[in-house]
């Protein structure tokens, strides 16, 4: 069982109350040296204490669960200069985690303004280093990939319209109709001029191209029930991150739409509840529900209400070039920031055998291990000569989790030799010695000689930095 050590969040809740470690220890039974030594995190909070404490201060026993201690070091590796060891960041992470996310914040709002300002003089070079794109896909990591507002909104609409397995479209659709007068037309690609979908308002027609399969027309009605139905959920989310870019506000907008979208289709406990039974088989999650693989691996990765989480899953997008279109976590997977992820992620080697499922225990350099997921999807419009995309869909889980999947049969998950690895992008890696090194990382100095040549790409001094 993972020990909770909450020294620093017990500490402010008594302060805040003013109540002194004397008081404090006569009102929970224990002696005032134990608290001290819990305040100080040199002994970890045991089951009867913690429901003591969260009695007498009124909180949730989720106030003291541990935070996402390789997310927020990863974070901070971004945010502080290359000086800062991993040692006292991970220290900074574990013992003040309100602090660390303090530091990460401002960091993000430093950048924010330094965008802005190189918006305003015109340098396209730095505006161009994080964009509107960005900027979304940033908002769910921070969220972990969890709306609830949007979640329970849609899971209750499910029930009420009678969203069930092979009967989706069709209660949406009707859904449209009776509330908001809507029709749907299905439409060439020409007609649309290479559109998916397009909402006319003036006539109140949903266009649809002929080229989307039946669970992307789903979707695409879903979403815009979203935008109809909980426009004032969606408005309150955008000003509450204070958005003033209006690209930026309109991504969010329809990357929330998507999002209610998702959970309208899969029923938040419907979908948890196939997803435990079939121990999170994608194929068996998708011929069940009638969608896509990569719909199925992106709602899996946001089962994370409280008391009722599914495996938390990070989510990944990538092309043949790298190019990261979506990034989305409830782990504490350390996506890349600064450029570039790592090659030997089996996300990259789905493109050798297009269509079929690939496994990776993946081995990070903190020594946290994961189990990733990969395999290819692809989407054509129809026609010949007509140009199709093809990504890499990964969807990986630490491997504590992997017995929860069918994906972990026959695999000797802590056998030294099983796991690869990796890191999260060579920017920012540890791992000095990798020959697919393809960037030293920040903060390093090279040691370069021209009297020879390495087999590393990258040889870096080790004398510190």
């Amino acid at each position: 069982m993972t020990k909770t050590f909450a020294g620093a969040r017990l500490r402010r809740l008594r302060e805040d109350r003013t109540i002194s470690q004397v008081d404090l220890a006569r009102q929970l039974g224990i002696s005032a040296s134990y608290l001290n030594q819990i305040e100080h995190d040199a002994r970890p909070l045991t089951v009867p204490v913690l429901i003591r404490i969260t009695e007498l201060f009124g909180v949730d026993t989720t106030f003291f669960a541990p935070h996402d201690t390789p997310r927020l070091v990863h974070d901070l590796r971004e945010a502080l200069p290359p000086r800062v060891t991993v040692p006292d960041l991970t220290e900074l992470a574990t013992k003040l985690p309100e602090v660390a996310e303090a530091v990460i914040e401002l960091f993000r709002r430093y950048r924010q303004a330094h965008e802005q300002l190189a918006e305003v003089v015109g340098d396209r070079e730095l505006v161009a280093g994080w964009s509107p794109h960005d900027r979304v896909s940033d908002f769910f990591y921070r969220r972990q990939n969890y709306i609830p507002d949007l979640d329970e909104a849609a899971e209750a609409l499910a029930e009420r319209i009678g969203v069930r397995r092979g009967e989706t479209r069709a209660a949406l659709a009707e859904r449209l109709a009776e509330r908001h007068g809507i029709r749907i037309t299905r439409d060439d690609a020409a007609s649309l001029a290479g559109e998916l979908h397009r909402y006319r308002p003036e006539t109140r027609t949903l266009h649809l191209s002929t080229s989307l399969r039946p669970g992307q027309e789903a979707s695409r009605i879903a979403a815009q029930i979203g935008l109809l139905e909980c426009a004032d959920i969606i408005d309150e989310i955008i000003e509450e991150e204070q958005v003033d870019d209006v690209q930026t506000q309109i991504l969010m907008r329809v990357g929330l739409a998507n999002y209610f979208a998702a959970a309208l289709i899969f029923p938040y406990q419907r979908f948890l509840t196939a997803a435990e039974t079939m121990r999170y088989d994608i194929e068996l999650l998708t011929n069940h529900f009638a969608m896509g693989w990569e719909s199925v691996c992106h709602r899996l990765s946001t089962l994370q209400r409280p008391k009722a989480r599914g495996v938390p899953f990070s989510f990944v997008r990538v092309d043949r070039a790298g190019n990261m279109s979506k990034r989305q976590s409830a782990t504490g997977f350390p996506f890349s920031r600064s450029g570039g992820t790592c090659p030997l992620w089996n996300v990259y080697e789905a493109f050798s055998a297009p269509g079929r499922v690939m496994t990776q225990i993946a081995a990070m350099p903190d020594g946290q291990r994961y189990l990733w997921i990969a395999r290819t999807v692809s989407r054509h419009r129809g026609g010949f000569r007509q140009a199709g995309k093809t990504f890499a869909i990964g969807l990986g889980c630490e491997a504590r989790h992997a017995g929860r999947l069918v994906y972990s049969d026959g695999m000797d998950l802590d056998a030294a030799g099983a796991a690869t690895p990796i890191g999260p992008g060579c920017k920012t890696c540890e791992r000095l010695s990798c020959a697919q090194r393809a960037a030293a990382p920040i903060g390093r100095s090279l040691d370069l000689d021209e009297n020879r040549s390495t087999f590393i790409p990258y040889p870096l001094k080790t004398d510190g930095i």
